[in-house]
């Protein structure tokens, strides 16, 4: 199946240069990646499918209720 997309040329340029280095054509190179990304979030949906919600809110509400160490602190501009 052939599908046209548009993609930001800095995001085709480094794509191509990737190809080249591993002997690929670019399309190849986007399938791949597409193909892993779809993998990827294959595993998260069977992984999620796997959770108990209740489970989850269960450890959590063992959390103690206190404010994070200074170093634990997102720094905010």
């Amino acid at each position: 199946m052939n599908v046209n997309i548009e993609i930001p040329e800095d995001l085709y340029d480094k794509a191509a240069k990737i190809a080249r280095t591993q002997q690929m054509s670019v399309a190849d190179l986007f399938a791949a990646a597409c193909e892993a990304h779809v993998a990827a979030w294959e595993r998260v949906q069977s992984r999620a499918r796997r959770g108990d919600r209740e489970k989850f809110l269960a450890v959590l509400a063992k959390v103690p209720d206190v404010e994070p160490l200074p170093e634990d602190r997102l720094a905010r501009e």
